[in-house]
């Protein structure tokens, strides 16, 4: 167990009637670290977080969040978490700074000389940009604003903790990088620990520190995205030009082999490539796998092995 762990999860399981949705779920997360869970639908991915927000009893397992157990953790302590959901679907007639202004009052007695709760409606409105809209009744939102204002309401709490379930559904580009660079903000200056969950790879693998991949009720993998993909194939492939010609070679070692390549040909080389298996690959890999039949505990410590010997 890590001393200054924010999730300590030990042996998680979930049983529905005969069926074991979660067979041993084991990771932890320190402060101020985003974690990706990843999986495919049905993996268990909603059912974990249900477990750590405090709104589901799990079956078995041990489960600490920031030092108590979700189960009999009371006000003081949903205080200090964080939640954006998909989506929301009340509060229409309302106006955003005028909700933001009146949720965040529930903040304020579990405020502390260390951390100030609520976090100020104008500086949250600057944060998720929407500053101009401030006086905008909800139900006149587009979708993306309303996206905005969804990440808002999980954070006017200035959480400890935070759960965002698919956090940019429906955001455009701009919105997007504007969100991504808010994660960062929280994680970076907030020191706020965020364990996400997404279907979009690129994202995953642009805000998340580490990586948890779920499949057969376990994490199958935990990591780097460059880790994961190290670990999940040894080979990168290299690709060049050559007096007109494209040519593509799978190497161990890449580095020695395009030294050798360089000592023959010199600057005839053009174009060169060189390309690992990105976090798709990875994923697709591992997921196939446990779809396959593999047994998901080999995986686990596969990895555990990979992590001693790296």
């Amino acid at each position: 167990m890590l001393e200054d762990a924010i999730l300590d999860v030990r042996d998680l399981r979930m049983r529905y009637g005969r069926t074991d949705v979660l067979s041993g779920v084991t990771f932890q997360a320190r402060r101020g670290e985003v974690l990706a869970l990843l999986g495919p639908n049905g993996a268990g991915k909603t059912t974990t977080i249900e477990i750590l927000e405090g709104f589901r009893k799990r079956s078995a397992g041990h489960v600490a969040v920031l030092g108590a157990d979700p189960v009999d953790a009371g006000e003081a302590w949903r205080a200090r978490i964080g939640v954006v959901l998909q989506s929301w679907r009340d509060h229409a007639k309302w106006r955003v700074r005028e909700l933001l202004a009146h949720l965040g009052r529930y903040y304020a007695p579990y405020s502390t000389a260390d951390l100030p709760r609520p976090w100020d409606p104008d500086e949250l409105l600057e944060a998720v940009g929407l500053t101009e809209l401030a006086g905008q009744k909800i139900r006149r939102l587009s979708g993306g604003q309303r996206r905005r204002l969804d990440v808002a309401i999980g954070i006017v709490g200035r959480p400890e903790l935070l759960f965002l379930d698919e956090p940019t559904a429906g955001f455009d580009p701009q919105a997007r990088r504007d969100f991504h660079d808010l994660v960062h903000r929280l994680s970076d200056l907030e020191e706020t620990t965020i364990l996400l969950t997404t279907h979009d790879l690129d994202e995953a693998e642009k805000l998340a520190d580490r990586i948890l991949i779920l499949g057969g009720g376990q994490i199958i993998a935990d990591g780097s995205a460059d880790e994961l993909s190290r670990r999940m194939s040894t080979q990168a492939e290299v690709r060049w030009s050559r007096d007109g010609q494209r040519f593509v070679h799978s190497a161990d070692d890449p580095t020695r082999f395009v030294r050798e390549l360089f000592r023959q040909y010199g600057e005839s080389v053009e174009d060169l490539e060189v390309r690992r298996a990105s976090l798709e690959d990875t994923y697709m890999a591992l997921v196939r796998r446990v779809e396959a039949g593999a047994d998901p505990a080999q995986d686990v410590m596969t990895r555990r092995l990979s992590v001693v010997a790296g």
